[in-house]
């Protein structure tokens, strides 16, 4: 750990900053998804430095580049081995099951309900972070919404029973072993070979991330219903750093990134979605480049029903029970609410 520490703290030393000023040593998501290189990148290394007038310089990397396991990102961060990290919070759930109520699959088709299913837990989201990271959560912004990547034919929901699926985080896989698939643990990097070498039949992942990653070279067909929720990335600041700012720079600090980060990714958050399918499936203009031939499945109404009856029934219940009945209040009274879902807590 010492060894690693000290390589953290080499590579994320890359900017020489006035004597007065505040450096941020930053830790981005997935460098090569759209969300780091259209939003992230741009506002830590530029609008934030430049709203402060320099009082708030960056030094920025990202987990992948710097050979950090997803899991490990807000742990570290806590520890203070830098100040600010981000990643998607399902990665982390097995530091905190109750973290798993941000991004419940399923029950907001659209970035607008998925807001607002963001905003309800946000207060919750917090209290954890705190409690479990020793951070402050600064921003919650969305990937496009998991959609089913299959190397194998498929025209529905059934289809998946019996096969072997990678879950994009635990509530889903929980959801997929509901459904009688086989929920697969194979990180991000790893799903193109899985996928080809038949290790898994499908996997779920948001439509830009697919596209990006090219997993549409070794998957044929692509099914659109949201499995894994739009799996929301925290960025949060280690408590300590955050408590070592100014006020001033504190109030710039929230102000920036409600403004010019998570604001702006919400809200082309549906259009992405839509460009995302049209990418994958040549049905309509790829603005990202070339445009892949997979088959687009749509569920059916009978799939949307089935998918949240299992969700209801038997996911969020034994999800509950694992987070404990503090937590399901919680979230009963707050997400519940906003999505009209109700957990029973005993």
């Amino acid at each position: 750990m010492k060894t690693l520490i000290s390589a953290i703290a080499a590579s994320t030393a890359l900017v020489a900053v006035p004597a007065l000023s505040e450096t941020l040593n930053v830790v981005g998501s997935w460098s090569s998804l759209p969300l780091n290189q259209q939003y992230e990148q741009p506002f830590w290394t530029e609008t934030l430095p430049e709203a402060t007038d320099g009082d708030l310089q960056v030094s920025m990397t990202t987990h992948d580049q710097m050979g950090l396991g997803v899991a490990d990102v807000y742990r570290l961060l806590g520890q203070g081995v830098y100040d600010v990290g981000m990643t998607v919070a399902d990665y982390v759930v097995a530091d905190a099951p109750e973290l798993e109520g941000l991004d419940v699959p399923l029950v907001a088709v659209n970035a607008e309900d998925a807001r607002a299913m963001v905003d309800a837990a946000r207060p919750m989201v917090e209290d954890i972070f705190e409690e479990r990271f020793n951070s402050r959560v600064l921003a919650i912004a969305p990937y496009p919404p998991q959609v089913v990547f299959c190397n194998h034919e498929i025209s529905g929901l059934s289809d998946l029973e019996g096969l072997k699926v990678r879950a994009s985080g635990r509530m889903t896989a929980k959801f997929l072993e509901a459904l009688g698939a086989e929920g697969i643990t194979v990180s991000f990097s790893e799903v193109p070979g899985a996928l080809q070498k038949g290790v898994v039949d499908c996997a779920v992942t948001g439509a830009g991330s697919g596209y990006s990653a090219g997993w549409w070279e070794v998957s044929t067909h692509l099914m659109t219903l949201p499995l894994g929720g739009w799996d929301p990335v925290v960025t949060a600041i280690n408590l300590d750093k955050w408590n070592s700012l100014s006020p001033e720079l504190q109030d710039t600090l929230q102000t920036q990134i409600a403004e010019n980060f998570e604001a702006p990714a919400w809200e082309t958050a549906q259009d992405a979605l839509v460009n995302d399918v049209a990418c994958l499936t040549g049905n309509g203009e790829c603005p990202a480049g070339e445009p892949a031939d997979m088959t687009l499945v749509e569920p059916s109404a009978e799939d949307t029903e089935r998918a949240r009856e299992i969700l209801v029934n038997e996911v969020l219940p034994e999800w509950g029970e694992r987070a404990g009945s503090d937590w399901a209040t919680r979230w009963n009274e707050s997400v519940g609410q906003a999505v009209n879902v109700q957990i029973p807590v005993n």
